[in-house]
């Protein structure tokens, strides 16, 4: 049977032991291709019931007395997530604020930890929250900032760095060095490990940003040998828009590092208002301020379906579904003059792949307009699509696939104009 045949993907579903966590989802239309999960997930029923338990049963009745077992969710919730999804032991994960505020503390504690190094290194694909972020970090300490051009085919494949390829850049001046797991744009997949050593070596720091990793792929940070490494819930996590973020540090680099926002959530006898900044020496010593209940119970139901899935058999589908995706643009979309800028080493990508036409904006409102395909579109000419494993089926990739196909074969997508609201 060849992947064109969509009995294909029928089969796949079959014996997919995944496939009973898609009726556990919110599904509103069923006709819809939803393959934009790398961007926002949908919605477990769990949550729902979760979050008016809260209301009903805690907020409600315990109003301010609540706060006497909410106080330290972010701890839990931070071990859960963890375990379920990043290969990490319990005491080094907190699941509070956001990724970008999370990347500021952690980025420039790494950076303060390694007093008289000037240089931090990012790339040129990285997203722009991260480069911003260090952009105005570098400005306002007077570092030099260097950012390797991956977004040149010529020195980088995919977008992918490489430790061939960062390696020219590290010297003993290098303080940080922080880059994606995976590329937000291609799907490129760095290696962990081998960063982190090669970085390690010279005697900086690196700090990861999991954000379109987390939920896809198994990350291992502790086997990694990871020090550093932050991430959001709402992708592949399937918590929410605008659920709270994480961040990582493991248990043998915690003493070395001050984040620059000193909360009183990190004070070390914080409910006796001291005049003193003392921090805690857990990870409690990293968190800023009070816990996001409502997003806290938002992720502690989607990573506890998760971890019942297995970050393992979940990594599995990634790859079968994104390898699917790669065979059907071989037999339909490449003739169609669209172009792949995703590895076909599943080793090299994550759950999304990225497909490069010059009409990608255009074609990505008409899939959603005329096709009920969701993907996303990343500026300049990138269409993501994703396999998100939990809510995702093989058919409903298959399915989107053979739509957009048909959609760019007959020109149709030429008669939708572009947008309308500014998010793509």
């Amino acid at each position: 049977m060849h992947v064109t045949d969509r009995e294909y993907a029928l089969e796949l579903d079959r014996t997919d032991p995944l496939a009973h966590f898609k009726s556990q989802f919110v599904v509103t239309d069923p006709q819809m291709c939803y393959l934009d999960g790398n961007s926002l997930g949908r919605i477990p029923k769990a949550t729902i019931t979760a979050i008016n338990d809260f209301m009903v049963n805690e907020w409600g009745p315990e109003v301010v007395t609540g706060w006497s077992h909410w106080v330290d969710e972010a701890q839990p919730t931070g071990d859960l997530l963890g375990a379920a999804a990043l290969g990490a032991a319990a005491g080094q994960v907190l699941v509070c604020d956001t990724t970008s505020v999370n990347f500021y503390q952690l980025c420039l504690a790494a950076i303060h930890a390694r007093p008289g190094r000037k240089t931090i290194i990012t790339d040129a694909a990285n997203f722009p929250t991260d480069r911003y972020i260090l952009d105005g970090i570098a400005k306002q300490f007077g570092l030099n900032l260097i950012i390797i051009n991956n977004e040149d085919p010529a020195i980088a494949e995919h977008e992918r760095i490489t430790t061939e390829i960062l390696a020219p850049y590290l010297n003993q001046d290098v303080a940080l060095v922080t880059l994606e797991v995976i590329q937000y744009r291609s799907g490129a997949r760095t290696d962990i490990k081998a960063i982190t050593e090669q970085v390690r070596a010279v005697g900086g720091l690196v700090v990861w940003d999991a954000s379109h990793a987390v939920g896809a792929i198994e990350l291992d940070l502790d086997a990694n040998g990871a020090d550093l490494c932050v991430g959001c819930t709402y992708k592949y996590g399937n918590s929410g828009p605008g659920s709270p973020a994480w961040l990582y540090v493991s248990k043998g680099i915690q003493s070395e590092l001050q984040v620059p926002i000193q909360g009183w959530f990190a004070q070390d006898a914080q409910f006796e208002m001291g005049p003193v900044f003392e921090r805690a020496q857990n990870i409690r010593g990293f968190q800023i301020a009070s816990p996001s209940l409502m997003g806290i119970r938002c992720v502690q139901t989607a990573f506890s379906m998760i971890q019942e899935a297995g970050i393992s058999a979940i990594a599995n589908k990634s790859a079968i579904g994104t390898a699917m995706m790669i065979d059907l643009y071989d037999a339909w979309l490449a003739p169609l003059g669209i172009e792949l800028n995703t590895s076909r080493n599943p080793k090299e990508r994550g759950g999304h792949i990225s497909l490069v036409h010059p009409d990608a904006a255009q074609i990505c409102v008409a899939l959603r307009q005329i096709s009920n395909v969701i993907p996303d579109y990343r500026t300049p000419n990138s269409i993501r699509l994703a396999i998100s494993p939990l809510p995702t089926s093989y058919v409903e990739v298959w399915d989107g696939f053979a739509r957009m196909r048909d959609l760019v074969a007959s020109g149709e997508y030429k008669t939708i104009k572009e947008g309308g609201s500014r998010v793509t």
